[in-house]
């Protein structure tokens, strides 16, 4: 007869007594370690009003001279946004450097930007990571301060397999609202169809910012997946020719409302070809170093960059002086004249 001690049970052979482990009880209680997460979440949002959304602003972070936030920048940059149609605002993005952030930094950008506007505008947190851990944390948190969806980067530098990338977006679909995002130039690692169909098993998967070209947009379209584009100078065609719901936008921090017309007015191949000088600026250097020059030229932000970001170079600024008496003053947000700056106007910050 087996007696139980402890964790252990004594069975007799004939080769004498061994002890066989048992599971204490602690380990097979159900949801031993509570979720962070609760049911009850501020501006809880329906995938299907994220889904709806033509033109989303991957927005930039303003900051300081000291390098902190330019919260009083980034609130005026938020309020023209809105203004000017824009139905959604990526926080934290590339293009809002949340790569050179704290957590601490991104998350309480997240829940200024959902206090002070989120009745009136989507606000979807960055919160991926290439680490899984890292990024359950910060969704829980992002919806936790009341985010209504969330942005997802596959794992990059490290990634791993499409077995893994599936149980990465798994991790994390369960919250709510979720945007993929793939950009293999950034992540060094396309997020295949394969693993997309896989994940859009899960209600929580709003669709795709996708950057690879419009025959993936097209792929996912026909199958009736949400796509936006991640790509301003396709975004038109992805749009129009491509079935696209939209665009998520960089070239809309500067001139929303001609980015509006070109998402919701019909088919419009002029008004593209009229952006395009601009948008080709803006990418001459790796995002987000041509709309920080180019907000800075505005009198938008202040012309500070957090390191290892600079500003373009004397040529390309006087370049964006051109485009944009070309375009017209009054379609570029702001009210101040646009100026060329000197190398000795920015401030370049390392430590913060």
């Amino acid at each position: 007869m087996a007696s139980v001690i402890g964790c252990f049970s004594l069975k007799s052979t004939h080769r004498g007594v061994l002890p066989k482990w048992r599971s204490p009880r602690a380990a097979v209680v159900p949801n031993f370690h509570l979720p962070m997460r609760s049911n009850e979440v501020k501006n809880r949002t329906n995938v299907d009003d994220i889904k709806s959304l033509r033109l989303i602003t991957a927005i930039k972070t303003p900051y300081l001279p000291d390098g902190r936030f330019d919260l009083e920048a980034y609130d005026a940059l938020v309020h023209m946004q809105i203004e000017d149609g824009v139905e959604g605002v990526i926080v934290g993005g590339t293009t809002g450097e949340g790569q050179l952030m704290s957590w601490d930094e991104h998350i309480m950008l997240i829940g200024h930007t959902v206090n002070c506007f989120g009745s009136s505008v989507k606000v979807i947190g960055n919160t991926g990571s290439n680490s899984t851990r890292e990024a359950i944390h910060a969704t829980e948190q992002g919806f936790a301060v009341g985010m209504h969806a969330a942005l997802h980067i596959n794992p990059y530098y490290g990634k791993t397999s499409l077995e893994g990338l599936v149980s990465h977006f798994d991790s994390v679909l369960p919250m709510g609202p979720t945007i993929i995002y793939n950009v293999p130039s950034r992540t060094g690692q396309d997020i295949p169809p394969r693993v997309v169909h896989t994940v859009a098993q899960s209600t929580n998967l709003a669709g795709i910012k996708e950057c690879v070209g419009n025959d993936r947009v097209e792929q996912y379209t026909s199958n009736g997946i949400v796509v936006w584009s991640g790509n301003d100078d396709e975004c038109h065609d992805s749009r129009w020719d491509y079935s696209a719901t939209g665009v998520i936008s960089v070239t809309s921090n500067l001139v929303p409302r001609l980015m509006r017309e070109l998402m919701f007015g019909g088919k419009n191949p002029t008004l593209n070809a009229k952006l395009l000088p601009l948008i080709q600026w803006l990418f001459r250097e790796p995002n987000p170093i041509g709309v920080n020059t180019a907000l800075a030229q505005l009198g938008v932000v202040r012309p500070v960059f957090r390191l290892p970001y600079v500003p373009l170079p004397l040529a390309k600024r006087v370049e964006f002086v051109n485009i944009v008496k070309e375009l017209g003053r009054e379609n570029f947000v702001g009210e101040k004249d646009v100026q060329v700056l000197d190398d000795e106007d920015f401030v370049l910050i390392g430590r913060y």
